[in-house]
């Protein structure tokens, strides 16, 4: 494991695994960093998705898919320790990047994936009542519970099926209700 450089700077990487098992292997991740208290290195773990509007049976129905099958990203500082929680964790095969060396996905290679490196300006704390204006839960209005300035995430309660849900979206896909 002598390859992996041991920087304090978070990059994005991309880890393959088994097709079908993205999700599943996001969760291990995540426990896995909660486990360890790795929150300061790992820091976010991503299955990247898009919207996929389909025509069947005359009906439009809008569907979120993986943009790609079989792999994973995750922003995390490169050390042995995360290294090896990572390779180590089931249903990963390894990490992209030549032979077990990990190569940090660039600035251009993130931009069509919507991650986006620099800090967000906001307006917004805790308690305030705020408008999704991107992604998938657009035009939903919902209050912030939580904000974690390291992932650049805001949980806000939506409603769901009747109840207040929690869910995590960027700083960029909301703003402040006027």
């Amino acid at each position: 494991m002598s390859e992996t450089n041991n920087s304090t700077e978070a990059n994005w990487y991309v880890v393959h695994t088994y097709s079908g098992y993205e999700n599943k292997v996001k969760a291990n991740i995540e426990k896995a960093i909660e486990n360890r208290h790795l929150e300061e290195e790992i820091l976010e773990v991503r299955v990247p998705m898009q919207d996929v509007t389909e025509l069947k049976n005359g009906v439009r129905k809008t569907s979120a898919k993986k943009m790609f099958p079989g792999y994973v990203l995750i922003n995390m500082i490169m050390n042995d320790v995360t290294w090896y929680v990572v390779r180590n964790t089931r249903g990963v095969t390894g990490f992209v990047g030549p032979g077990s060396k990990p190569v940090p996905l660039s600035e251009s290679e993130m931009k069509p994936l919507g991650i986006k490196t620099e800090n967000v300006y906001i307006d917004f704390v805790e308690g305030d009542t705020v408008l999704v204006v991107a992604g998938v839960w657009k035009d939903t209005v919902g209050v912030v519970q939580r904000m974690d300035m390291n992932k650049q995430t805001a949980t806000i309660n939506v409603e769901m099926f009747g109840r207040e849900t929690p869910v995590e979206i960027s700083f960029a896909e909301i703003a402040k209700q006027r």
